[in-house]
């Protein structure tokens, strides 16, 4: 990489990752709050009886559910840096107004609103990181972004740890501050966003010279993504066309079940364990740890090998193996080293959105992927936190055999995926193409002969 290439990948961190980084991270803390709260008595203050707590849990996922085709058209027809100091802005308001609930039906409504606004989050940052960025920079940076989501496990323990400290709260219970303060911090970062988040590789704020304007270009063509508001039908019959857009998106419900269930029982798995309430919220920063350490390795490993895929496949299987050692330890307190090695689908869900990502080009038909694939993330989070059943716990032993069988497919589909771009590699590296081909052009992956799959 040139001297002045550096210098503009510089200046794209500085103007676009802190944004994209807190963004992720409010995003997840946002909405792992009832995970925090049910250990400043949520439940018991709300009269959560039966499933209800499972539902409140899940109905963030029907909000992000109906959203994500209204999301479609939106970051195809709007610029990204302005719609997501929007949403942003609105899902922290939604929040802060989450402790004005006093009952079931008004929290499940206003985590149904939280779940709507929020929907457009992952999307809009992919769409960012792969627009600014070049393939090979690209797993860095968006495994930078969902390294959050372990920071976020950490800070909210220790904000929950700090606001179970608060004494009689100001005769608030003492969930609702939780709600209360990143509510509010969201809010004010949503405005911060609108005005200083840029989507544009030739923004002004970068202050381009001769020779960035040149290599902006030249990126633009490695990471193929070109902004159009023209809508490509024939890209997304393509996409609908293809074996390992199917086994991307079943491996994304999949995977989720068992995320879904993490982020709203993370602290009632713990207490499971023989913890104590906070002792219990306090285990979810090692949580957090493991998901950042996890993340890190996998990036470390895929920029060494070059094997995206695989590595997410070996990310699984330690995700198995922690499941399964999360079952048959008898001692309480040694099934933490299970619970931490669970934590590793984290990594491998990034190294799956780094391969959609890298192999996906055709701005409708990328759009089209992400939009899709998030349906399919909305439905394994809806899920998942119904397999835990209250009657079976602390072992919840179906639900863990459920995501046991869940991953070992979500193995086999990711090979699958794997192996139809490995041939498509080989049929194009055997053959010399003839034609020249231009980003300018917007063409996807199968359109363009001289495009090579990252696997």
């Amino acid at each position: 990489m040139s001297v002045e290439e550096r210098s503009l990948v510089r200046k794209i961190d500085f103007f676009i990752m802190p944004i994209i980084c807190i963004i992720d991270f409010l995003q997840f803390l946002d909405k792992s709050t009832i995970n925090y709260a049910a250990a400043l008595d949520f439940k018991e203050d709300l009269r959560l009886v039966g499933n209800q707590y499972s539902l409140i849990g899940s109905i963030f996922y029907l909000g992000y559910l109906t959203y994500q085709i209204p999301n479609n058209y939106f970051l195809q027809k709007v610029p990204v840096g302005r719609y997501l100091g929007i949403i942003v802005f609105l899902w922290g308001t939604v929040l802060a107004c989450t402790a004005a609930g006093t009952n079931f039906s008004q929290i499940a409504a206003m985590r149904f609103l939280l779940g709507f606004f929020e929907a457009g989050v992952y999307p809009s940052l992919t769409l960012l990181v792969s627009t600014f960025y070049r393939r090979s920079e690209q797993a860095a940076r968006l495994g930078a972004f969902w390294i959050c989501n372990g920071v976020a496990l950490v800070i909210g323990g220790l904000i929950t740890y700090g606001i179970d400290s608060m004494g009689n709260a100001r005769g608030m219970p003492k969930w609702k501050w939780i709600m209360i303060i990143l509510g509010s911090i969201t809010a004010f970062m949503g405005v911060f966003s609108f005005f200083f988040l840029i989507d544009n590789p030739k923004s002004p704020a970068l202050n381009l010279n001769a020779e960035q304007e040149i290599l902006v270009e030249e990126r633009t063509r490695d990471n193929a993504v070109v902004r159009t508001q023209s809508v490509k039908k024939e890209q997304i019959i393509e996409a609908l066309k293809e074996v390992r857009f199917w086994c991307f998106c079943f491996s994304c419900l999949l995977m989720n079940l068992q995320n879904g269930a993490m982020t709203i029982y993370n602290t009632q798995f713990a207490m499971g364990f023989g913890f104590t309430g906070l002792q219990a919220v306090l285990l979810s920063v090692g949580a957090g740890a493991a998901d950042i350490v996890f993340i890190v390795a996998a990036i470390y490993i895929v920029n060494k090998t070059k094997q995206t895929i695989y590595t997410a496949v070996g990310l699984m299987i330690i995700d198995i193996i922690g499941i399964i050692l999360l079952e048959v330890i008898p001692n309480q307190h040694a099934k933490l080293v299970g619970f931490y090695l669970a934590w590793s689908y984290c990594a491998a869900y990034v190294l799956m959105v780094t391969s959609v990502s890298n192999n996906v080009s055709g701005y409708t038909k990328k759009i089209f992927y992400n939009g899709v694939i998030m349906i399919f993330y909305t439905l394994g989070n809806f899920c998942g936190p119904l397999m835990i059943v209250d009657s079976q716990a602390p072992n919840y032993i179906g639900g863990m055999i459920g995501y046991i069988c869940a991953n070992t497919i979500v193995v086999i589909l990711l090979l699958v995926a794997r192996y139809q771009m490995a041939a498509i590699n080989r049929t194009r590296l055997n053959t010399s193409p003839d034609v020249m081909t231009s980003v300018e052009d917007d063409l996807s992956d199968l359109q363009d002969p001289n495009f090579l799959y990252r696997l």
